[in-house]
């Protein structure tokens, strides 16, 4: 992973599919120092067997033999539900405080989400995208994994 300038005052967003941080550099590009500004997290998923119907469906076609329906895949809609819902706050905390510059910071699949979900201002202000998960980690392991050269 190469090293980050966290420039002051940068927004850095590190989150998965139930957590999110948004952390702010109180500090400068030569010795940062993350703060939490605020914590998200998401609402408790539930069983596969609790959110859907028993089974997938069957499409008959006209002219051929009839077809099986994919299964709704529910945690991956919450998941991207959270998702929107983190790009969002995000829209308004950039609203807030225009020109800080963003560092997001999520699994691969959560970050496409992400981007999806960002509205174009807030999306131009992106300065660096990691695609990994750190949300375990303390605030100054991410600190030293996001500068680490």
């Amino acid at each position: 992973m190469t090293p980050l300038r966290l420039h002051h005052d940068a927004w850095i967003v590190v989150c998965d599919a139930a957590k999110a941080l948004f952390l702010r550099n109180a500090g400068d590009v030569r010795l940062p120092d993350l703060r939490v500004i605020e914590r998200m997290d998401a609402a408790d998923h539930r069983r596969t067997s609790e959110e859907g119907s028993d089974r997938p469906g069957l499409l008959q076609n006209r002219s051929a033999p009839t077809s099986a329906i994919e299964q709704t895949d529910w945690h991956r809609q919450e998941k991207d539900a959270f998702a929107a819902q983190v790009a969002g706050r995000l829209d308004l905390l950039h609203r807030q405080d225009r020109g800080s510059p963003i560092i997001l910071v999520a699994p691969p699949r959560i970050l496409g989400a992400l981007r999806r979900a960002l509205a174009p201002a807030a999306s131009a202000s992106v300065a660096g995208e990691i695609a990994r998960d750190l949300t375990k980690h303390p605030v100054h392991e991410i600190e030293h994994l996001l500068t680490a050269e």
